[in-house]
């Protein structure tokens, strides 16, 4: 029988990538959501190739069968994109497309949400059922000739939904037992997961974090006619709403990140959007002091490669897939 030591403990918590082990466990969100485009039949294909005067080995053409700018359809839209936004601002990256890394005890709060989402979906796709019929004879009068009957299901209903579970990204216990070995290289793979989550997530954070700054200096600068630019409270709410996602979801992995988030927090610590409109030394010091953030933040972005992993299923009359990482 193994005994944890206190040193363990210390080498746990002191080790970012044991820390987010520690700390985490993976989520995955997945929707089944009906496919609007379809690619037009080698004889549509044709059609519009004598139309243009285009070879058809170059030509690639598809058409949306519905009208996605219809309200109902919005609304569906709407809601994923609103789920998608929660999993994402809740979480952090994972090397395995599809799954991302939420805090153990957000899971409750993360749940409860999501079932909240899921009836606003299934009434989303209720009021989409209902226009179902017009919107076809809609699609009908727009596309004339190449509209297809067959590309449409007798009805809506069942083909939008989420889902979502909380996959092991730890190998099972049984191995252990079984095959010593091999559980050992299992833990050091996932160990090794681990770590690449760990710079993913800080990479992650880097790129918002500059994306944020750059804002909020441009909108602080004056035009190039010596006019100022629109300044919307938003623009300090979104770099507010970072600092506490970074202070919830930082693993701590990076010092020269803490500072700079700590340096730029104090810079805006009870400092409102009417402030930086009303006050012109206070609006170009924030500027300046940003700028400096700003140019040591791109120093620290780094493209790195990232091998993918696609999989695929088709849903019922729909597809079912995952957000994009």
């Amino acid at each position: 029988m193994s005994t944890i030591t206190v040193s363990d403990i210390a080498l746990q918590t002191s080790h970012p990538a044991r820390r987010l082990r520690n700390m985490a466990a993976a989520v995955r969100v997945a929707f089944t959501w009906w496919g609007v485009h379809k690619a037009l039949t080698v004889q549509q294909k044709e059609e519009v190739c004598d139309a243009t005067g285009a070879d058809a080995r170059l030509l690639s053409a598809g058409k949306k069968i519905i009208d996605v700018r219809h309200e109902a359809f919005r609304r569906l839209t709407s809601v994923r994109t609103r789920i998608v936004n929660h999993w994402r601002g809740l979480t952090l990256p994972y090397v395995e497309p599809g799954v991302r890394l939420i805090r153990q005890a957000d899971i409750q709060d993360f749940v409860r949400a999501m079932g909240a989402f899921r009836d606003d979906l299934t009434a989303a796709a209720a009021a989409l059922a209902d226009e179902y019929q017009r919107m076809k004879a809609d699609a009908r009068g727009r596309l004339g000739r190449l509209y297809n009957p067959a590309d449409y299901p007798p009805e809506v209903r069942g083909l939008f939904a989420v889902e979502w579970d909380f996959p092991s990204v730890d190998p099972p216990s049984y191995l252990m037992r079984l095959a010593p070995e091999v559980y050992r290289h299992e833990q050091e793979r996932v160990a090794g997961r681990f770590e690449e989550a760990v710079r993913l997530a800080e990479q992650a954070f880097v790129a918002e974090f500059a994306r944020l700054v750059s804002h909020l200096t441009e909108r602080l600068a004056d035009d190039p006619a010596g006019e100022r630019r629109v300044f919307r409270d938003t623009v300090v709410g979104n770099l507010t709403q970072f600092f506490e996602r970074f202070r919830a979801l930082n693993v701590s992995s990076n010092r020269d990140l803490d500072n700079l988030v700590g340096q730029a927090q104090e810079l805006v610590r009870g400092v409102t959007p009417q402030n930086l409109r009303d006050n012109d030394g206070l609006r170009q010091h924030v500027a300046r002091e940003m700028s400096v953030v700003q140019s040591h933040l791109e120093g620290m972005i780094v493209e790195r490669p990232r091998r993918q992993i696609i999989r695929s299923g088709p849903g019922r009359n729909g597809d079912s897939h995952a957000p994009r990482d």
